[in-house]
């Protein structure tokens, strides 16, 4: 695992860091343990970390004073300065809902249900080809319901069943 610097340095490395330094790296990676732990347990399991701090994780989710919550995410930061750092803020900005790249997936969701929706098989198609392990007999059923649910005029309650498919098929 390598060593986290959200502030690379263009001199040469020869010169030591100084203790200012040392306290925003410190922070920044005390931030993130922070935006991880507050992760549900399911978006949690695929972070690229380790055993140990996987439990610190659960733990902090057990503790309830503020004091002790701040004690442990001290020692979560400690944790990850031996973690990637970059591998799991790149994981967990998928599941950040103000991330841009978390705003895209979902649009690209909103895409392709609106695009099933239209009733065209070829859109059908291409979403099959483009998720190989989506239940295919599940998903035109969903398709099929939706549709006539929009025919009728009735509540989206299946197109939004359809959406659920779709995001779960996106964080596989």
């Amino acid at each position: 695992m390598t060593h986290f610097d959200p502030h690379p340095s263009d001199e040469t490395d020869d010169l030591p860091l100084s203790k200012s330094r040392l306290k925003r790296d410190a922070d920044d990676l005390q931030q993130l343990g922070k935006r991880i732990a507050e992760l549900r347990p399911d978006q949690q399991e695929k972070l690229p970390i380790d055993g140990q701090l996987r439990l610190a994780l659960e733990e902090y989710g057990r503790i309830k004073a503020n004091g002790a919550k701040r004690r442990h995410l001290q020692y979560i930061g400690k944790l990850m300065r031996t973690a990637d750092a970059d591998a799991i803020r790149e994981v967990a900005d998928h599941f950040d809902s103000a991330s841009a790249i978390y705003n895209q997936q979902f649009h690209e969701m909103e895409r392709w249900r609106d695009r099933l929706l239209e009733g065209d098989n070829s859109a059908l198609q291409a979403f099959i080809d483009q998720h190989p392990n989506a239940d295919i007999q599940h998903l035109r059923q969903l398709v099929r319901n939706a549709q006539r649910e929009r025919q009728r005029e009735q509540p989206p309650t299946q197109a939004r069943k359809l959406f659920r498919y779709i995001r779960e098929l996106y964080s596989v």
